[in-house]
């Protein structure tokens, strides 16, 4: 059965990349530009997964993560960034948080990170 996943990116090139990978592998991808966005759509649908850039403009994601918890919104969440080595402390402190991934990434190990949160 297909997982619904959000992807939250401000990059195009990313969004589109992660769009044609899960996909390809049969999950069904809502994407967001923005971590308002983001929070929009999380509360108009249900997703399996989130996979969230830290750095957003209007909302950022360490802000998203406060507001999920704060809701006790339980969807496990991979987090990307291009600093993840100066994150992945408080990263270690969430609940949602099910896996840091440093930009750029390797595609065949976000793949991997995703088929470990589903079994």
């Amino acid at each position: 059965m297909p997982k619904e996943i959000l992807v939250v990116d401000d990059q195009p090139g990313i969004r589109l990349l992660l769009t044609d990978i899960l996909t390809s592998e049969g999950h069904r991808v809502t994407i967001a530009s923005t971590g308002k966005e983001a929070l929009d759509k999380i509360h108009q649908a249900s997703f399996d997964l989130i996979i969230l850039d830290y750095k957003l403009p209007i909302i950022d994601g360490g802000e998203v993560l406060n507001q999920l918890e704060n809701e006790e919104i339980k969807t496990p969440v991979i987090v990307m960034s291009g600093m993840a080595e100066s994150i992945i402390g408080e990263m270690e402190t969430r609940r949602i948080v099910k896996n840091t991934i440093a930009k750029p990434f390797n595609v065949m190990d976000l793949c991997a990170r995703v088929k470990e949160i589903f079994m």
